[in-house]
């Protein structure tokens, strides 16, 4: 039995993974969905690693799958615990030594965006609807929290203190409508800083809540289900 240790992305709220959660646990694997602090102005990168190795543990078969934001807390996970494979989902990747504020403007995120939704014949304009909630079911969204959790400016200021991705697995997912990060970007930026190749789904950034069934799919077949 794998355990898949379950990060989210800005505002660090658990709930984007609850239609995952399930569909791992009938597969007869652990799942762990990690609720950050994200609104916390005390708390940064290593405050978010030292909550992800309190729920590890001590288990030891782990698959850590981090979405968005949540790139930016994977690596320093991997440093101390027994982290078997690590999957980014439409993920923000780091360098050694980078910020997430500074991430935007290395990797190009912003202008990748805008020529995406000129091309797409969307709004240019970030706003929630349009770039996270366009392929979200609405009894979805009506289970959720009346309001997001905001993600607090701290963590864009802090360094992603790590010298080296380990010697392990890493698998990039990124959803074929994410309109937040294009897949075209994602692939770019997957090469460029792990050599690595995307794997596609059907689904928009949020993918965990608009297509559980397919991100579940992918993610037991990189344990080994």
């Amino acid at each position: 039995m794998a355990t898949f240790v379950l990060l989210p992305g800005a505002g660090g709220m658990a709930w984007y993974w609850h239609r995952v959660v399930p569909l791992v646990r009938a597969a007869g694997h652990e799942a762990i969905a990690v609720d950050l602090p994200g609104d916390d102005r005390n708390s940064g990168l290593a405050a978010y690693a030292d909550i992800v190795i309190g729920a590890i543990a001590q288990r030891t078969d782990v698959i850590l799958v981090a979405q968005s934001l949540g790139g930016f807390t994977a690596p320093l996970v991997c440093v101390r615990a027994p982290v078997r494979t690590v999957v980014f989902v439409n993920a923000m990747i780091p360098e050694p030594g980078e910020t997430a504020g500074a991430w935007w403007g290395a990797t190009g995120a912003v202008e990748a965006r805008e020529e995406a939704a000129t091309r797409g014949g969307y709004a240019t304009e970030l706003d929630v609807g349009t770039y996270f909630l366009h392929d979200v079911p609405q009894d979805v969204l009506r289970t959720g929290p009346e309001q997001a959790r905001e993600e607090a400016p701290t963590v864009f200021g802090e360094p992603c203190r790590f010298e080296h991705w380990p010697n392990i697995p890493v698998h990039v997912l990124a959803a074929r409508d994410d309109r937040f990060f294009p897949v075209e970007f994602q692939r770019r930026v997957a090469r460029a800083r792990l050599g690595k190749e995307v794997e596609e789904i059907p689904g928009g950034h949020l993918v965990a809540l608009s297509n559980p069934e397919a991100l579940t799919e992918r993610l037991l077949a990189y344990g080994g289900a």
